[in-house]
Parts: C-alpha cells; structure tokens; sequence
C-alpha cells in the first residue's frame, strides 16, 4: 500500500528572506498604534542570526513570529531599554559568544489566538535555548494592564507584585507566569511609547535546567565561515566605433573575473557613457541623456545573460538613464548568476551631476539578498555619508560595493578615505571600482582618476593598513581578493573595537522616513 503523504496545516520552522513581506504585514496588524517593523530591520534580524527567527504558518499564511538574539549576561540581564538591547529592531547587538537568549518580539495574529501560537514559539525559544547550551532566556515584556490599575497600586512595583500573587491578571504578564518565566525586575522607559504598561518593561527569565556550567564550548554557536571572492575591474575609458565593442570589453572582464573563481565583479561608476563615444557627434547633456536610456533595455539584457553565463554576480557600476517616473537618475544594476535584475539609484547626485546632468537623488536605501549574503551599493558620493552605510549595514550587508568616477586625485581620495572609514565604523568590507584614462569626445567625461581597492576593518585578522588589495593608479587592471565574513563575525564580537555594538543608541539614533 502506498505511504500517504499531506501537507500539514500548522507549521513552525525559521524564518526565511521570502518571509519578510508577510512578517511586516503581521506585525502592522498586531502593533496597530505602533510602527511595523520595517524590511531592514527583519533582514537584519535574519542576518544576525537566522536559526533564531521563528514562525508559525497556518494553511500557508504566517500567523506567527518569535525573533531572538544572543545576548551576554550583564546584557541580558541589567537595566536596558528595546531599542538599546537590540540595536533599534536590527539585532545589532547579537553576541554570538554571549551566555542568554533574549527575546526581542512575538508578535501572533490575533484572529488566530486559539491555535495556541504564542506557546508553540515560546517551545521554540526553549528547544533553542537547549540546543545551544545556553543560560536561559530572558525578555522585557509588557504588563498592559498596569495603567488602568495604577490608582490601585502605589508604584508599578506593587502592580507587578500582584500580579505575581495573582491578586490581579494581567493580559500579558499573566501569561508568561504561567508560561514557566520568572518576574525578575522592572525595566524603567523599557518602551517608552507603551503607555499602557507606563513604558516599563518586566525582565522575565526562564533558566536552562540543562545548562551545565563547567561545559567549555557553550554557547554552540558558530559563524559562517564562507569566503567570498571579489575582483574589481578599474575600467579604462575608451572610445568605441559600435556598442558592441563595450560589451566585447566588459564580457571580457566578467570572463576573466569568472575563470578566476569570483562571486562577485565589480564595474566603476558611469561606464556606460562609453556608449555615447561612437555617436557622430559629442552629444548635449539633453541629448546625452535620452541617447543612454534608449540603451537600458539591452545594457540590462546583455549584462543579465553574461551573468547567468558566466555564472558570477555583477555589480554593473552606474548608468545614467531616465527611469520610469521621468527624473533622470544615476542607477546602479546589479546582476545576479540566478538571473535577476536589482537597480539601486545614487542617493546623492554631486553639485556637477545635478547642474550637468540634472540628476536627480533616489530615495530607496535597501540591501539585496544575494548567494553569498547581503550585499549594499552606494555609488561614488554616496560613501561620503556614514548614515547610507550604516542603514545598510544594519539591514545585514557585510560587504559594501563602491562604483566611483572621479577625474581629480582630490575627488579619488575623498572616496577612498571615507571608503575606509565606513569598512572600519561597520566592521564590512568596501569594495570600490573606478575609470581611469580620458574620453575627450564624451561631454563631462573628459579625464579619470582612479585607485580602486578592497577595504576591510582595521584589526589583527585583516590586512595590516586594512587593505586586502589595490589597483596601480590610473592603470586599466584587475584586483582580485577573498572576503572571510567569518572573520567579520569575530572582529564585531571579539575585536579591540566593536564599532557596532558600542554604539550609544541611548544618546542618538537616526530615524529613516520608512521607520527603520
């Protein structure tokens, strides 16, 4: 008799990138009165730490979600606020070598309430826990009920303390005392905006009955040990007699980047104005500009099929084109080996961009999720602004792809400079590529300066001048480097300086117009 086989209704597993949209939606249908939680912020949590990102799903549709963090003792465990402990929502703070979970966010649907979901993450939690040797786990939770009391009670102490004799139920509190956790204390302006609970927050711990305290290699918890290979091309203008001829160069590049085992290749910033140097005559900015977006389609078509061909992603440097709402733009496409097509615009178009070209700034500032990790593009100028790499960083990239076109050794080393700053205040990689050589029949385009390079943090594991390679100056070359983002894991865990988790997010924090 065949074996029969069915789907089941219910399900509770970890978190994936393809549950991002429907976790958002969760959380604006269960935080009414609050922010949902952003597409950064989700991603940074599942960068952070994918095997700690719970949901249940029901019939298909995601009912649930649990996000968790690693967190040391003194962490987990002392006075803190939700955005402090963890990093404004994106997990920042994860301490793979820390002792507890900490849970940062539960959310369940709360037409759901009867599939008892909140137990089944909160069993997630614990099994984790158990697999990981860990401590316990703690959180801040809520005690919504306090407000309405508090002419009844002294002091939110005193309200805690009756809901503990079960004097008084709170919707929330109540809950996790029956769930096996434990009122450990009151964590003052925990969430603010939680009026309810009087922006307090309850630390509520469940201790591991596993936990053996002489065990040498807990928490078991490792971090990813893929390398990845980088090759910057430094592209040497050149004049054209058909567009073919760019494509012949450039495919010749992607091949070589592929034949050298890279995942990723890197093209400088405004290349394809190479395009415009067969036209009959130099073209007016105007004119330049309508003559670049007639050749979109097939710049995307061909660099799509050398990716999938070539079997390596490319970051295709920038290309300015007037995009589909009409303003003229400086956008970067990247191409990845699966065969889709990610455009990120410049956010910031320089003085010359904006009076030349009438470019105008983009406004989305997201990673994009590739086979090797997260990844984040700013172009040229971009880098000049620590806030651009910081979101992206926070949303989970660890390496930063930097397309540049500058014509002065002044403009080159601003972006180098700011390049290295940004690789040693996010603990990332930078990657950046730039033109070299001159295109005197191309408007605005008439001489280059470049040195492109791989940049990492400064810190024992990494180079010494934290330079993993360098292009020659002003020479037509390829740079090629491997990337251990294991070793990004211990220098932000481990490392004489933890830039990002050392952060006084008590002090100041930059708020995005989506929330994040």
């Amino acid at each position: 008799m065949a074996e029969k086989r069915s789907t089941p209704k219910l399900e509770i597993r970890t978190a994936e990138k393809s549950d991002v949209a429907a976790i958002i939606a969760l959380s604006a249908k269960v935080f009414k009165d609050e922010p949902a939680y952003t597409r950064g912020m989700i991603l940074g949590q599942l960068s952070a730490f994918p095997e700690g990102q719970f949901v249940v799903a029901y019939e298909g549709e995601i009912v649930g979600y649990a996000a968790t963090m690693i967190l040391s003792e003194d962490k987990a465990l002392g006075q803190h606020t939700w955005a402090e402990v963890t990093g404004g929502g994106y997990a920042a703070m994860h301490d793979r070598r820390g002792e507890w979970l900490y849970g940062t966010e539960i959310c369940v649907d709360p037409d759901r309430r009867r599939l008892r979901i909140g137990k089944r993450l909160y069993d997630a939690r614990r099994r984790l826990c158990q697999d990981l040797h860990l401590k316990g786990i703690a959180f801040g939770g809520r005690m919504p009920g306090y407000q309405r009391n508090a002419r009844k009670y002294a002091s939110p102490q005193a309200y805690l303390e009756a809901v503990k004799a079960s004097e008084v139920k709170d919707p929330v509190a109540s809950f996790h005392l029956k769930a096996g956790f434990e009122p450990e204390t009151l964590l003052k302006d925990y969430y603010p905006s939680d009026r309810a609970s009087g922006g307090y927050g309850v630390l509520m711990v469940w201790r591991n009955p596993y936990f053996d305290p002489s065990r040498q290699e807990q928490p078991v918890n490792r971090g990813n040990p893929d390398v990845v290979r980088v090759v910057t091309v430094q592209m040497k203008a050149r004049r054209i007699e058909k567009p073919q001829d760019f494509y012949d160069a450039v495919d010749y590049f992607v091949e070589v980047a592929s034949e050298y085992g890279g995942d990723f290749v890197v093209f400088p910033e405004l290349f394809t104005l190479m395009l415009l140097s067969c036209e009959a005559e130099e073209l007016k900015p105007e004119a330049a500009i309508q003559r670049l977006t007639e050749h979109t389609p097939d710049f995307v078509a061909r660099l799509t099929d050398m990716a999938i061909r070539r079997n390596i992603n490319i970051i295709g440097g920038s290309h300015a084109t007037k995009t589909d709402d009409g303003d003229i733009q400086n956008v970067g496409y990247v191409f990845l080996r699966d065969g889709s097509v990610h455009a990120r615009e410049k956010i910031h178009p320089t003085p010359n961009e904006r009076q030349y070209w009438q470019i105008k700034g983009g406004d989305p500032i997201d990673t994009i999720e590739t086979d090797c990790g997260s990844i984040g593009v700013m172009i040229c100028y971009d880098s000049e602004f620590p806030e651009v790499a910081r979101r992206l960083t926070d949303q989970g990239a660890r390496i930063l792809f930097v397309p540049f076109n500058t014509d002065t050794r002044h403009g080159y080393l601003r972006v180098r400079y700011c390049c290295q700053a940004r690789a040693i205040e996010n603990q990332c990689y930078v990657v950046t590529s730039g033109m070299t050589g001159n295109l005197g029949n191309v408007d605005n385009l008439d001489i280059e300066y470049a040195q492109s390079g791989i940049f990492t943090p400064c810190d024992f594991p990494f180079a010494r001048d934290g330079i993993a390679a360098e292009a020659s100056e002003n020479v037509e070359m390829v740079t090629v480097a491997d990337l251990n983002l294991a070793t990004l894991g211990w220098a932000r865990y481990e490392g004489s300086v933890r830039n990002l988790r050392d952060r006084r997010l008590d002090l100041y924090r930059t708020t995005w117009s989506d929330g994040g």
